[in-house]
């Protein structure tokens, strides 16, 4: 289960990658909200001209277990339907005043984190951090933006004295996956979850044995349908002025807690190789 549930985040973000009869049913969920509470799993199917099989399976699509926990998830997200209102994303506007632009950048990057706590899971992060805590080695994958969260992810590991590689073009994904084992991880980061470069190397690692962990927007995706472990993001990108802002900062904030549950999970020794890596550091910038 996400850490902080919100079902009305994840219809959104889901929605456009939904079948035609789940795509009817969220539909009619967004545009009458405050009705559905109230209505039985039969008048639900009836109101959306789909059936009872067809609405539990949107259901189960969300990741519940059956209409009962959907209908609770949904009266507790009115609630905070007020607060959601007041911090919707705001796109780039021309002309914006400086001021305007520190503000709305600041809010979307801070919704973009609480976005992502309500659709990704905590259990598919607990497994993620030990894999990661008995792996031989990791390799990041990602193209464009998702690449510069790859570097971010080196960066980090590395300085815990975990061998691991970043890989942000297509010639030297495909042989990076090529040289994966088992025990190895490789963990994919792709918004979209559909990056041709990235799934070609997902195959040629997953053939080769090594654990898959997905960093994406939560969709149904190809990348998500393939790995092993699947880390959501949510972020809706307003529209191609914003680039990829948003699902960066997501999956920066995904980085850093899997670093965390892996450095205190082996805090003694982590102890050891950050002083060392910090003391290197500091003693070159004095010279």
């Amino acid at each position: 289960m996400s850490i902080h549930d919100n079902i009305l985040i994840k219809i959104r973000d889901m929605k456009d990658s939904l079948t035609p009869v789940e795509k009817l049913v969220a539909e009619y969920v967004l545009a009458n909200l405050e009705e559905i509470p109230h209505l039985s799993i039969k008048s639900l199917a009836q109101l959306t001209k789909t059936s009872d099989a067809s609405v539990l399976r949107f259901c189960k699509t969300l990741g519940y277990t059956g209409y009962r926990s959907f209908i609770v998830s949904i009266s507790a997200s009115l609630g905070s339907m007020d607060d959601e209102q007041k911090d919707q994303y705001t796109d780039i506007q021309p002309g914006d005043d400086l001021s305007v632009i520190i503000s709305n950048i600041s809010r979307n990057n801070s919704k973009s984190i609480e976005d992502t706590l309500s659709v990704i899971d905590k259990n598919e992060i607990a497994r993620a951090v030990q894999v990661l805590r008995q792996s031989k080695r990791i390799a990041f994958f990602g193209i464009g933006a998702s690449g510069l969260v790859g570097i971010d992810a080196e960066q980090k590991f590395s300085r815990i004295n975990k061998l691991c590689h970043t890989y942000t073009d297509g010639h030297s994904q495909l042989t990076a996956a090529t040289l994966l084992e088992k025990n190895d991880v490789a963990i994919f980061i792709s918004n979209s979850g559909n990056t041709m470069e990235i799934l070609d190397s997902l195959e040629i690692a997953k053939k080769n044995g090594a654990c898959i962990i997905a960093i994406t927007k939560y969709n149904k995706s190809e990348l998500a349908d393939k790995a092993n472990i699947v880390l959501s993001i949510s972020t809706p990108e307003v529209t191609i002025r914003s680039g990829a802002m948003g699902s960066r900062i997501a999956m920066l904030t995904v980085i850093d807690i899997l670093f965390a549950g892996v450095a205190s999970a082996e805090y003694k020794n982590v102890k050891k190789y950050l002083t060392k890596t910090h003391n290197i550091l500091v003693s070159k910038h004095r010279k």
